[in-house]
């Protein structure tokens, strides 16, 4: 039987800071799979501005949660629905991805999507009121239904101390966020080595 890696998604912090887009376009360069910008209440123009600060080569790799236009402006890779954006813009038949927060929202919306995000998997590391909605035996009994599968990624709290069990119920990826970014401080830090190198240790870890 042939092995697949699972996928490694990254959310955005949600601020913006003067070094991001270095660490972003690093981030790719070591392998990054997809990043997801998610920065909820944002202005657009300052969307677009670290976008355009990325190099294009990496553009087909992002999928936007805020201020859709930017997919066909930037050529993006896909648009992100949730609870804060429900709605396809009009006339929109691209690749979509969605954040649901029941295994029958995945069961229900997983033919429409090019992949899913399972959210609160376990305790949020960046949201500690975000607590696991599901127990193992839930999550179990999703995989054994098919429910979970290669296109549900987990979502809330992942660490690179739980990515085996995250692969071992059956998910096709990992979304990381809080286990990565709280390695670096926006406000005042310069050197992000140690944030890169938990990244490289997280991409053996899903490879």
């Amino acid at each position: 039987m042939q092995y697949i890696g699972m996928k490694l998604i990254l959310l955005t912090s949600t601020e913006f800071f003067v070094e991001e887009d270095m660490i972003l376009t690093t981030l790719f360069e070591e392998g990054l799979d997809i990043l997801h910008l998610r920065k909820p209440d944002s202005e657009p123009v300052y969307c677009e501005r670290l976008l355009s600060l990325i190099p294009e080569e990496y553009h087909s790799r992002i999928v936007v949660h805020d201020h859709f236009y930017l997919k066909e402006e930037f050529n993006l890779m896909g648009i992100h629905l949730s609870r804060r954006n429900t709605q396809l813009p009009k006339g929109y038949n691209g690749p979509v991805t969605r954040t649901c927060y029941s295994i029958d929202e995945v069961a229900e919306n997983s033919q429409d999507c090019q992949y899913l995000f399972l959210r609160n998997v376990f305790d949020s590391i960046s949201e500690p009121e975000n607590r696991a909605s599901f127990t193992e035996a839930e999550l179990r009994d999703a995989a054994r239904r098919g429910i979970i599968g290669r296109r549900v990624m987990a979502e809330g709290g992942v660490s690179l101390e739980n990515i085996p069990q995250v692969r071992d119920l059956g998910f096709g990826g990992v979304v990381v966020r809080g286990d990565l970014w709280k390695r670096f401080n926006i406000h005042s830090g310069c050197d992000f080595k140690d944030l890169i190198d938990h990244f490289r240790r997280l991409r053996k870890a899903t490879n």
